[in-house]
């Protein structure tokens, strides 16, 4: 029921309302987006696993620095609430150092090959893309040598293991065993995700508390 939830929200314009009207907004000023997240959480309409990641995290971050395929390709799904990404950012050994990551993508012909490890990776579980930070350059200073790429969590060699917290929400392990992604998925310019990742991370810190 929580998607069909979102899936109505979709075909008002609501998941993403200051969106251009080309990508399934409305072209509305920011301030409609703080009303609409503020009349859910005070009816309590969308919980906190419903978290919109596409809409509120992905989505203007591919509206900034995505291809023009990509924006063809997902905004209008995310828009009509379609699609759904799980971030992918925290490693064993990079938490809050996120410039420590070490998920591994070497790039070959038409595609880059993923090996390595998440952890706490929410909604992986039923989310359609990981928005995964990767590591395409091992030689570069660290935060210089990281990308972003959108994955297919459907992907051969992608394993999602459920990790329980105390109060009983799943989050995730996700594993990468060579794992391709097509070129094309990059998002932007080759090494410079960390900054991109910077930029996903302030969209998502004006998602009101109680949605996180």
């Amino acid at each position: 029921h929580i998607w069909s939830f979102v899936r109505k929200m979709g075909a008002k314009g609501w998941l993403t309302p200051t969106w251009p009207k080309e990508y399934g907004g409305l072209g509305l000023p920011p301030i409609y987006r703080f009303i609409i997240h503020e009349e859910l959480n005070y009816f309590g309409a969308l919980p906190s696993e419903a978290l919109i990641v596409g809409a509120s995290v992905a989505g203007p971050t591919i509206i900034m620095y995505g291809s023009e395929e990509q924006k063809k390709e997902y905004l209008p799904k995310i828009s009509s609430g379609e699609i759904e990404f799980a971030i992918g950012y925290t490693e064993p050994q990079a938490g809050s150092d996120l410039a420590s990551l070490q998920l591994r993508a070497e790039e070959k012909d038409d595609y880059y090959l993923l090996n390595g490890q998440k952890v706490y990776n929410t909604r992986c579980h039923y989310a359609h893309y990981h928005w995964l930070a990767v590591r395409t350059d091992p030689d570069a200073p660290r935060h210089r040598g990281i990308s972003l790429m959108i994955v297919d969590l459907t992907s051969p060699g992608i394993t999602i293991s459920p990790l329980w917290t105390v109060e009983g929400m799943r989050t995730n392990e996700v594993f990468y065993d060579n794992v391709k992604v097509p070129k094309e998925n990059l998002v932007g310019e080759k090494n410079k995700g960390f900054f991109y990742t910077a930029t996903a991370l302030e969209f998502e810190r004006v998602l009101s508390a109680e949605g996180l």
